[in-house]
């Protein structure tokens, strides 16, 4: 079986696997201070374009969102975020977990907008309530949505007029900044964005996220907070290592490109063969609706999620690809829809 659950199942790009295997038996020091660490956060900055900033590495993305907003926020300061915002439905509750809410915001694209950050302001008004401080966002967002530059500095000047935190989860934002849609650069972020996080565990990485912490307000002691969340790792080397092999030659947006040319493939095919979707995406997740029975059929061959039902006869399936995906299984896999079509 061929499996386009998601963008991690395979390890990590064969150049990964290698630098790791070479370094091996080299001494460094650790929890982040060692040469490969450094040149992956000289290499960072140098990408966004500004060398004010802090960047620390973690080993996954839950673990980076749970660090970062539970440091950046008091007790009574809540994050407002899309209703289909990973913190607020795959993570456990690690937000809150830590005393500070999540308010959800029902949206049909996955994307919050600016009229949807004022109607939480203006719902929360006094010290009876959570205080509004952080907006959450994904880019890509969790149904592969993007959002355009002008989007993104519409919602920046808001949060800044309003005295917000904005923050992007980018667990998938090679995806995202390879899009053919995309019109923002790495560097827009840093201007636009009190923090984001740049994904690797589902580009081409073993494991490992880097956290940019763009506002000063934010930079102080934020290696304790991440000592005593568990993310300071010894062998902090093993995420330098990887982050340099990504961003020395452009490793990393290759391999996102591979992705995105996939699901292209896959969604046009898939049109082609009359099929509707759940939404527009032009990233590495797509989702069209299918008949049950055909879903059922695919299933003895393919491994994917059932994201929706959509009623009785049809539901939405999610299929991702990524920097591994061969085309060839792609070819089949249209080739199977095509013919039990």
């Amino acid at each position: 079986m061929y499996s386009f659950k998601n963008d991690y199942s395979e390890g990590a790009h064969p150049r990964i696997l290698s630098a790791l295997t070479k370094s091996n038996l080299e001494q460094t020091e650790g929890y982040g201070e060692d040469c490969y660490t450094k040149k992956a956060i000289a290499l960072l900055k140098q990408k966004i374009e500004r060398y004010d900033i802090d960047i620390h590495l973690f080993s996954g993305g839950t673990q980076t969102n749970l660090t970062a907003l539970s440091a950046f926020l008091r007790p009574h300061e809540a994050v407002i975020a899309p209703s289909t915002g990973h913190i607020l439905v795959h993570e456990t509750g690690a937000i809150e977990a830590t005393g500070h809410k999540v308010i959800s915001i029902e949206v049909s694209d996955g994307k919050i907008n600016t009229t949807h950050i004022k109607a939480v302001l203006d719902a929360h008004t006094d010290e009876h309530m959570v205080k509004p401080r952080l907006v959450y966002i994904s880019n890509p967002t969790e149904i592969g949505s993007i959002y355009t530059k002008n989007e993104l500095e519409q919602i920046s000047q808001l949060c800044k007029i309003n005295n917000l935190y904005l923050y992007v989860d980018g667990a998938r934002l090679g995806s995202a900044l390879c899009s053919a849609e995309n019109d923002l650069q790495m560097s827009d972020l840093g201007i636009l964005v009190d923090a984001f996080y740049i994904g690797g565990t589902k580009n081409g990485a073993l494991l490992g996220e880097a956290l940019v912490i763009c506002h000063d307000s934010l930079k102080d002691d934020f290696r304790f907070h991440m000592k005593q969340k568990g993310a300071l790792m010894a062998k902090g080397r093993l995420l330098g290592i990887q982050f340099q092999e990504l961003f020395e030659d452009g490793l990393y947006f290759d391999l996102a490109k591979h992705a995105n040319k996939m699901a292209d493939l896959l969604k046009n095919e898939i049109s082609n063969a009359g099929y509707k979707f759940l939404t527009h995406s032009p990233t590495n997740q797509i989702f069209p609706i299918l008949p049950n029975w055909l879903i059922e059929k695919l299933q003895v061959k393919y491994l994917f999620y059932i994201w929706t039902k959509i009623d009785s006869d049809s539901s939405v399936i999610r299929l991702v690809t990524s920097w591994a995906t061969k085309e060839e299984a792609v070819v089949a896999f249209i080739t199977d829809l095509k013919d039990l079509s």
